[in-house]
């Protein structure tokens, strides 16, 4: 080959190459604009709107804390908190699937790049010696080809061909031009799934701290309820002490201690229900936390009172609720990904431009290939162009279109369930403050009625069955006293739980958590 060849196909090269780098700014479907959801609500208007004047607690338009479950000020909360990141098996299971999408992050990007491969082969090859008679009489003067075979003619007039040893070395590389942005739409995609994993695993890790929170307050609940029941049986234990000793006296007939007994034993018969619903308590706990049943007994045995709900509970601004709700922004991720996605399938119309060459040694000896005779090498464009699919382009298409119009509708969707899951917490929240101040009052008013009636008694100036009454009456109240102080805390977590915080807290992280960050 001359200079002035080689010169010319440098240059065509060259000027491919350079095309390909101009059309490579060049990027087919539609670009994504992340949606801007306006808030349906004002939630200033639903202050006050159920709650009396001078309520326990309520709702201001300053920030939320990150790590609400310190407000509630109990420091087995918070340090039961602590540990969800880490040990809870879905939050695991959702940094592994983050894991995963990283993965999938490297492998797409990965098609950007040249792809570089090396190896080497040795080959033993006997070609047919009718294949090289043939060729050769069929295509030479009979004078020529007689000449020239007459030093391969065997037996018969046939021609031996020795076998070939051959080897070989090289290095080979292929680079997909993107021309039209297929692979950039295709890591475009990928990054936009892996952010959509990573606020999944967010999203789980809210949903685990507000369990926690839930199975915690229940807990305590339950505690506050069996320590209720055992001063009440000590009650009921004592009115039967007191019917016995009237009826022994003969003021009063058989009929009030048999009441008093049957007081007594379905007082007791609710303790052993309690202490089976408090170990039920501790294992969910256990469970959130992955660990093995009754494991938080010794830490959770000792009973505690109910948290106090904080007289002031920032709820931040209704505009900031969509940066904050990890399923608000999973899905803005997913309609990006869908949006993406159909630029894959639009550059799939339009031809692929592949660069691929090899360079490498061959010989028919292995002594021979570090020579420079025996260098070898080959370069050039593949073009593929798609004529005819059967409809199976035009069919992704579509279904890539669709699934972004899924993705929108989802996006929409979930914006708007997040504002109902606010509005709603925060309408449970304010209505069980109101409930709980007249529960309060019942409380007041019953046991001063069991104070009278037991007083009453005494001086004969009343029956028995009005101080079983006033027992009963009493004890319902507060149990649904203890109930209401439980229902408003779970009121409270889901309305952090419907804000979406505490997962911008940094946790300690798991081993699966640093292998899903690197």
């Amino acid at each position: 080959m001359t200079k002035h060849k080689r010169e010319r196909r440098i240059g065509s090269c060259a000027g491919l190459l350079a095309g390909g780098a101009m059309l490579a700014g060049c990027t087919v479907g539609p670009d994504f604009v992340a949606p801007k959801p306006t808030a349906p609500v004002d939630w200033s208007s639903q202050n006050g709107r159920l709650a009396p004047a001078g309520a326990a607690s309520l709702l201001t338009a300053q920030p939320t804390p990150i790590a609400w479950w310190d407000s509630f000020g109990d420091p087995e909360l918070s340090a039961l908190e602590r540990r969800v990141a880490a040990q809870n098996f879905d939050v695991r299971t959702a940094t592994a699937r983050l894991a995963e999408s990283r993965a999938q992050l490297r492998i797409t990007n990965a098609d950007a790049y040249p792809m570089l491969s090396a190896g080497g082969g040795y080959t033993r090859q006997q070609i047919s010696s009718k294949l090289i008679q043939r060729g050769l009489t069929d295509n030479l003067p009979d004078q020529v080809g007689s000449t020239s075979l007459s030093g391969f003619k065997g037996e018969a007039g046939s021609i031996q061909v020795p076998p070939i040893d051959l080897f070989k070395d090289s290095v080979d590389a292929s680079w997909e031009l993107d021309l039209w942005g297929r692979v950039r739409r295709g890591s475009e995609a990928a990054q936009a799934t892996l952010e959509a994993s990573e606020d999944d695993r967010r999203g789980a890790l809210v949903s685990a701290l507000g369990e926690v929170a839930r199975d915690y307050m229940t807990l305590r609940g339950l505690q506050a309820q069996l320590a209720l029941q055992q001063t009440n049986l000590q009650t009921a234990q004592g009115s039967l002490t007191i019917a016995q000793q009237r009826y022994q006296g003969g003021l009063a007939s058989e009929l009030d201690p048999a009441n008093a007994q049957a007081q007594v034993q379905i007082t007791a018969a609710r303790v052993p229900q309690l202490k089976a619903q408090i170990d039920g308590q501790v294992n969910a706990l256990s469970l959130l936390l992955g660990e093995a049943p009754q494991a938080l007994a010794a830490e959770l045995d000792t009973p505690r009172p109910v948290p106090s709900v904080p007289p002031a509970v920032p709820v931040g601004l209704p505009s900031t609720l969509a940066a904050r709700r990890p399923d608000i922004r999973a899905a803005e991720r997913q309609l990006h990904a869908a949006t993406a996605q159909i630029g894959v399938a639009v550059a799939n119309f339009y031809p692929q431009v592949t660069l691929s060459g090899s360079v490498g040694t061959m010989a028919l000896s292995l002594r021979d290939l570090p020579f420079w005779s025996a260098a070898a090498y080959s370069f050039g464009p593949q073009i593929t162009i798609p004529l005819f699919q059967g409809g199976k382009l035009r069919g992704q298409l579509d279904l890539r279109r669709a699934q972004q119009v899924e993705a929108a509708i989802n996006y929409q969707k979930t914006v708007l369930s997040a504002f109902h899951d606010v509005s709603n917490a925060m309408t449970s929240y304010q209505a069980e403050q109101v409930r709980r101040a007249s529960i309060a009052a019942s409380v007041n008013a019953a046991q001063t009625a069991m104070r009278l009636a037991a007083e009453q008694y005494r001086g004969g100036l009343v029956t028995f069955l009005d101080v079983l009454n006033a027992e009963r009456t009493l004890l319902d109240n507060q149990q649904q006293l203890a109930d209401s102080d439980t229902t408003l805390n779970n009121d409270l977590v889901a309305i952090y739980n419907a804000l979406g915080g505490g997962w911008q807290t940094n946790f300690p992280a798991s081993q699966t958590v640093k292998t899903a960050q690197r």
